[in-house]
């Protein structure tokens, strides 16, 4: 298995803390409608000044859809118009507003928080995972779930509020990988654990699997770890369907039975590469990795 080099991300939420705080405040008295109309109008201005994130979005339709000029200039639009959405709908949790939650394929999940061992979720750049994490109650196990330590504080605070009331303890990644350390001992311990599986952060070890017909590489980690303590993993993906209402769809990743580690690994990167693609080809607005993901588009 080749390991390759990829270049780290490193974001936060925008806005001041300031913003952020009166997002929260202006959604505890005005619908959301409002607020995505304003956006509406702002995305063109987002789409002219940042070039290389238009540049990516616009390719992935090309490339990877296989989109017309115009249409991928579309849906271009519609990829940072749900983008937008998704921010606004975090801040709309934090006031107390609910999404109503549609499951699908939630049986593993189910028969996995009923058994004894541990496994992984893994959350990727589309929809709105944490939206999981406000919905989904994993019953007598603790959830571990795995975010990114640069966050605004304001974010911090309220998704931190928000996922304590399910049970579920945030464990910030931090570049010198300590996180890791809480991710094995979790497993261990039977729990749950909730991590990303199409980002690199920290490590630069990352594998190569095909999504779309493409390749790109995936972070080493999280599937490394799933065939270290021998434990299955749930694709989870939380995806916008109108404005009040969410889908999420889980797809159960098992571990493999034969072959090395190697290969039981770069099996379950691929297995998970799929289940990322066939939302995708659900979804195609819904894929917010601002970047040129694949290797033929660097």
């Amino acid at each position: 298995m080749a390991y390759l080099e990829h270049r780290h991300w490193k974001g936060t939420t925008g806005g001041t803390a300031w913003m952020q705080r009166s997002l929260i405040v202006m959604y505890r008295i005005l619908p959301l409608e409002v607020l995505y109309a304003v956006m509406a109008l702002v995305i063109p201005f987002y789409m002219l000044f940042g070039h290389k994130g238009y540049l990516a979005s616009y390719h992935y339709f090309r490339r990877r859809h296989g989109f017309g000029p115009l249409r991928s200039f579309i849906m271009v639009y519609a990829n940072h118009f749900r983008f937008g959405q998704i921010i606004l709908d975090r801040f709309a949790s934090y006031a107390g507003k609910t999404f109503r939650m549609e499951k699908e394929g939630t049986e593993a999940f189910e028969r996995l928080c009923g058994g004894e061992g541990g496994f992984l979720m893994l959350s990727s750049h589309v929809g709105n995972y944490e939206l999981a994490g406000y919905s989904l109650t994993p019953g007598r196990r603790r959830l571990y779930a795995l975010v990114f330590g640069g966050e605004t504080e304001t974010v911090m605070k309220n998704r931190g509020e928000m996922f304590v009331r399910n049970g579920i303890t945030m464990v910030p990644m931090s570049s010198d990988m300590s996180h890791i350390f809480t991710v094995s001992s979790a497993l261990v311990n039977g729990d749950i654990v909730s991590m990303p599986g199409d980002r690199i952060f920290g490590s630069s070890k990352s594998l190569r699997a095909e999504l779309l017909g493409a390749p790109a590489a995936f972070p080493l980690g999280p599937f490394a770890i799933a065939v270290k303590r021998g434990v299955p993993a749930v694709a989870t993906f939380v995806m916008k369907e109108s404005a009040r209402r969410y889908r999420i769809i889980m797809k159960e990743i098992p571990f493999p039975e034969e072959g090395s580690a190697d290969e039981s690994t770069s099996a379950m990167a691929s297995a998970y590469a799929r289940a990322l693609g066939e939302v995708l080809g659900r979804y195609p607005a819904q894929w917010f990795n601002f970047f040129e993901f694949w290797e033929t588009d660097k």
